[in-house]
């Protein structure tokens, strides 16, 4: 028989950004130990909100099925002695299974026989095991800090209320966090019930929404918030800006989401719109609203956890908050605005980037003088990226930038276009800081790829450099995100650069400050690392990545041609059986003495080798070309038509033939049959 399950823990308001992590979180792991206990059921669902995190299983049984369980003990040889009487080993593993030695039985396996046990296990019920599953599941939630109240030892991410575990109709009995169980859970702070009696499994989310006037389903509530923001803004003729980040954290702060539009005023739009949208989403949580030139509009949704009758009260509250956070982004743009973006370089110098690196007036120096270079290899303007990466960095001084940090960058940017710098310029200021998070825009433009690229490099070698490496979790300057991005970049622009150049042109400009003396393969080694994430994020296969990586490309663009060629090459008939060639070709080789590349014709006695040896020659100009201009796929496709007369060749000749010149000429075949497989990639680790 089955039933369902309802469990809700009932707490103070949780963190909304950890919301759907810790209901995912729960939900996971309870899901976990009923498959460890073999309890089936039909679906599962979480259900969160502000002040809840709760799981509804569908169909689950009632009680485990009973069981026959054989329980291994000792050898035989083990567990008798010389006159057959039993050992202490013998004699210690029946007490523990609480049976008498004369109860065992002998299994014979092809490792020797055994003594044995089978012993019957009635299943438990299920309503028994779920306090202490929902206890465990509790206690393995992702929290990085838990909270004690009042008198109670137990520990939590917020103080816990109620606990509610339901069976079908009834209520399991249960003490989990200080909390007794019953049917009882907290409706909404302010509309609906206090508390809420849930009759039923079946009635708990639609008696929480009648009686408590609480959404329980969290992707529910997101819907209806993102329905309702779009509603206001088409009502104004405008977008909503519905950052996802943003509409989830809202949607953890409401149980019940009311949106509602307000106002403010129009000259507060002089201040350029990332600063008035800082505060508006990172503050206060609201939702700004563009016109479709994508110009932002002086109007914004915002999120209420009540409904009241007459709103306008509220809206004028919400007003009047906001209005004091933009007049701050007004005044600091103003007072900004009194000087140029390059008069604040200066303050540079007395701004600290890292104990051991020196000031951001020093890295910018060298971000420069990197930017220039990258500039020179992939034909940028070098003046525009020179005058660029030394501006890059002038907003950190500004009193906005000091204010609202999350702006660096956008400022620098709009202050230099003010300024009347060239648009390359000002465009690559903020597009140094690209790709800011997973997904983000690249740039696209020389000039500003120069500076990105220097200013990933820089953070790179500098941090190696003082040796200070990420570990797990931690990544304070944002190494790996450097690494991802600067990949990004090469690749998806098409961008002929030798990165380990780059990483030692760094190295050279930064070698007074760097401590660590293999910095450079470190930081090669590092990039190589996060580029076989880059291909596994896409679907590409480790082994394919590795047979690249067997060729140390320091081209990152040529190491993408050639991931793309072995991805095709791979989907072949004959990568298999090539791949095995080669694997058997290199066995061959390193037991051989040193060994020519040269063929002598006038020593091919067989067919076989003759076929092969002209192929090989036909081949190599032609791959030679493809070589020269990087097209890796072609050169793999060609040298696909050579399996024929390579499994010829191994199935009828004698490599090692008594005549040392044959033998000599036969191994020069492979050695060049051997070049001509690894020159795109190591095909020998594909399989």
């Amino acid at each position: 028989t089955t039933e369902n399950l309802l469990l809700e823990l009932g707490t103070e308001e949780l963190p909304p950004k950890s919301l759907r992590t810790l209901a995912q979180a729960l939900h996971d792991n309870f899901i976990k130990q009923l498959n460890t206990l073999g309890l089936s059921f039909s679906t599962s669902k979480w259900y969160a909100t502000p002040r809840r995190l709760a799981l509804v299983i569908s169909d689950l049984e009632t009680k485990q099925k009973d069981s026959e369980l054989e329980i291994k003990g000792p050898a035989v040889k083990a567990a008798f002695d010389a006159s057959g009487n039993p050992t202490k080993a013998a004699l210690g593993w029946a007490k523990a299974n609480n049976i008498d030695i004369s109860e065992a039985k002998t299994l014979k396996t092809g490792k020797g026989e055994w003594l044995y046990i089978k012993t019957f296990k009635a299943g438990e019920k299920t309503a028994d095991l779920v306090p202490e599953l929902f206890t465990k599941a509790l206690k393995s939630l992702p929290i990085p800090r838990l909270m004690h109240w009042g008198a109670k030892r137990d520990e939590f991410v917020r103080p816990v209320h109620t606990l509610c575990m339901l069976f079908g109709n009834e209520v399991i009995p249960g003490n989990i966090l200080g909390i007794e169980s019953s049917r009882v859970v907290n409706g909404h702070r302010f509309l609906g019930k206090k508390t809420v009696s849930i009759c039923s499994v079946d009635t708990y989310v639609q008696q929480l929404r009648d009686e408590g006037a609480v959404i329980a389903d969290y992707d529910e509530r997101k819907a209806s918030i993102i329905s309702q923001v779009q509603k206001i803004a088409e009502s104004v003729n405008g977008v909503a800006d519905l950052d996802d980040s943003l509409v989830e954290e809202v949607t953890s702060i409401v149980e019940n989401p009311h949106i509602y539009k307000a106002t403010f005023d129009e000259h507060f739009l002089a201040v350029p719109a990332e600063a008035l949208v800082y505060t508006m989403k990172g503050d206060q949580k609201y939702f700004p609203i563009y016109d479709h030139q994508g110009k932002l509009m002086s109007c914004f949704a915002f999120a209420s956890n009540i409904n009241p009758s007459d709103p306008s009260s509220l809206i004028a509250g919400n007003e009047r908050v906001i209005r004091p956070r933009l007049s701050d982004a007004e005044f600091f743009f103003k007072t900004d605005r009194k000087h140029t973006l390059e008069s604040f370089f200066k303050k540079l110098e007395s701004i600290v980037y890292q104990k051991d690196i020196g000031t951001l007036a020093y890295r910018t120096e060298i971000v420069r003088k990197l930017a220039v270079y990258i500039a020179e290899k992939i034909g940028a303007d070098e003046k525009k990226a020179d005058r660029a990466a030394y501006l890059s960095k002038c907003d950190l001084a500004t009193t906005m930038v000091t204010e609202f940090t999350d702006t660096q960058g956008i400022m620098g940017m709009h202050y230099a276009e003010l300024d009347g710098e060239d648009k390359d310029v000002y465009e690559a200021i903020f597009q140094a800081y690209q790709p800011r998070f997973s997904g983000d825009d690249i740039p696209v433009k020389p000039v500003q790829i120069a500076v990105s690229l220097a200013e990933k490099f820089v953070t790179l070698v500098g941090i190696f450099g003082i040796g200070m490496l990420p570990k797990g979790d931690k990544d304070p300057f944002g190494l790996r995100r450097a690494a991802i991005g600067l990949i990004r970049i090469i690749i998806e622009n098409n961008v002929e650069l030798n990165f380990v150049e780059v990483v030692s042109k760094a190295c050279e400009l930064l070698q007074d400050k760097l401590k660590n003396k293999s910095t450079k393969d470190n930081v090669v080694d590092f990039i190589l690392t996060r580029l076989k994430s880059f291909y596994m994020d896409r679907g590409i296969d480790a082994q394919i990545y590795l047979a690249v990586l067997s060729v140390k490309p320091c081209n990152l663009l040529d190491f993408d041609r050639r991931v793309k060629a072995v991805s095709a090459f791979k989907t072949l008939p004959e990568a298999a059986d090539l791949a095995a060639a080669y694997k058997r070709i290199s066995n061959i080789l390193a037991k051989a003495e040193i060994c020519s590349e040269k063929v002598d014709p006038s020593l091919l006695k067989d067919d076989y080798e003759k076929r092969l040896a002209s192929h090989i020659e036909v081949l190599a100009p032609e791959l030679k070309n493809f070589y020269n201009l990087g097209n890796y796929q072609e050169a793999m496709s060609k040298v696909s038509e050579i399996r024929e007369d390579v499994d010829a060749f191994f199935e009828h000749v004698m490599v090692n033939d008594k005549d040392e010149q044959v033998r000599a000429n036969r191994l020069a075949i492979l050695k060049q049959l051997q070049n001509m497989l690894a020159n795109t990639a190591d095909i020998s680790v594909l399989y």
